[in-house]
């Protein structure tokens, strides 16, 4: 009887040591802790797209929601009509909508 008593205290005492071992935080490393100093650098702002000087693969892929399509039909806008005076001429473009205008205003400059 003493005997299996004895077995269930230490049962019970290594289940809880092996609890407590586990469910204990870990000991931060070297490698983790934060620097003393940060070294703080602005972020390169992405220049803006000139409407009056970009080409059709260049409109494609910077802008939203224009594919090769779109792309052609605004450098063939500005030829046919001359550069773009704002961007809100953009609209004037077969397939340019407000939708598509609004997504990629901040994108877009005209000079």
């Amino acid at each position: 009887m003493r005997t299996g008593y004895f077995y269930s205290l230490i049962f019970a005492l290594f289940t809880s040591v092996s609890i407590a071992a586990v469910a204990a935080p870990a000991t931060p490393t070297e490698s983790l802790k934060a620097p003393h100093s940060i070294e703080v650098s602005a972020a390169p702002e992405h220049a803006k797209l000139d409407l009056n000087d970009a080409d059709a693969a260049t409109l494609q892929k910077e802008l939203s929601g224009v594919g090769e399509a779109k792309a052609k039909a605004i450098v063939t806008y500005r030829e046919t009509n001359g550069p773009f005076a704002s961007i809100d001429e953009l609209l004037e473009v077969k397939g340019i909508g407000k939708a598509i205008l609004d997504r990629n205003r901040e994108k877009l400059e005209v000079n």
